[in-house]
């Protein structure tokens, strides 16, 4: 029988004098209710209370026993309380990992904005390129840009992103418009590099089928902001995530080409281990993000 059963009904028959009265409360017979203080006082090897039809009295040690099962049961009913109320009210430290232009750009700006509305998380960020273990470096929830997931881990899609190849009005009135993928190389395609100076690939799609280019140029480096700035200065054909340029698309400043390859649309992601019971802080951060960026007109405004 379980023991926390057996506990209340101790309590409750002390409290309302009977054990008829504390039987119609709980909705079961008195006999039901007997039997539980009967397997409570085996158990525990002493007399709590003697009974009688009309009467009851608590002996010596039920006396103290009443005492601590109160506060047993206070106690628990708090705990129920704090957990209950977690799950509607963020609370504690929230640790979140994202890409580092992207982190800059999406992610952080809108943290004041969430602690506003609930003063009682602290944030901290770490904004890298890598890819973190969550469970082990203890984060949260990680930002991701397409990729495969841990089949561990939750993955809610926060929004979609493409990536384009890009470039200024003015470098094309110079260069010409590329048409097709064997055009990129009379182009200066501003690539992104890997130690040693090796140039990654750029990623298409032709008839269907997934496709990489090795694109050259006079400029290249590891770090994604600088290519998007010289690609706004006009300075060539640059390979980028739209969550970064539509602002300046929209404003005619960058303009897309090469669009019938393009990769299909992969997600932003906000990734967190599977767990019973989600923190409030991860999931209202979430919902904050997800809620924005869902907003008319949010990556125009960038």
């Amino acid at each position: 029988m379980d023991k926390l059963k057996q506990i209340e009904a101790f309590v409750d028959v002390v409290e309302h004098g009977s054990l008829a009265r504390a039987a119609l409360g709980q909705n079961i017979t008195p006999v039901m209710l007997g039997r539980r203080i009967d397997a409570l006082e085996k158990r525990l090897g002493v007399k709590l209370m003697h009974r009688s039809t009309r009467h009851l009295r608590l002996t010596e040690e039920g006396t103290v026993f009443l005492d601590h099962c109160k506060t047993l049961l206070s106690d628990l009913d708090n705990a129920e309380k704090i957990i209950s109320e977690g799950r509607h009210k963020a609370t504690g430290h929230l640790v979140v990992s994202a890409p580092a232009a992207y982190g800059r750009m999406h992610v952080a700006p809108h943290a004041p904005g969430f602690l506003a509305e609930h003063p009682d998380v602290k944030i901290s960020f770490n904004l890298t390129d890598r890819v973190v273990d969550l469970v082990r470096e203890g984060y949260d929830v990680s930002i991701r840009i397409g990729g495969a997931i841990d089949p561990s881990f939750v993955a809610i899609k926060l929004a979609s992103n493409r990536r384009v190849v890009c470039a200024t009005p003015d470098y094309l009135r110079r260069k010409g418009v590329p048409r097709t993928l064997d055009d990129l190389e009379k182009h200066n395609c501003l690539a992104f590099n890997l130690q040693g100076g090796q140039q990654r690939g750029w990623y298409f799609q032709h008839n269907g089928k997934p496709v990489t280019m090795r694109v050259e140029g006079d400029l290249d480096c590891n770090d994604g902001e600088l290519l998007h700035r010289w690609a706004s200065e006009g300075l060539g054909l640059a390979w980028r995530s739209t969550w970064e340029i539509q602002a300046q698309l929209a404003a005619g400043e960058l303009i897309t080409v090469l669009d019938d390859y393009a990769l299909p649309d992969y997600n932003i992601m906000a990734v967190y281990p599977q767990q019973r019971h989600l923190p409030a802080k991860v999931r209202f951060f979430v919902e904050k993000l997800k809620t924005l960026y869902a907003q008319p007109g949010y990556w125009i405004r960038g």
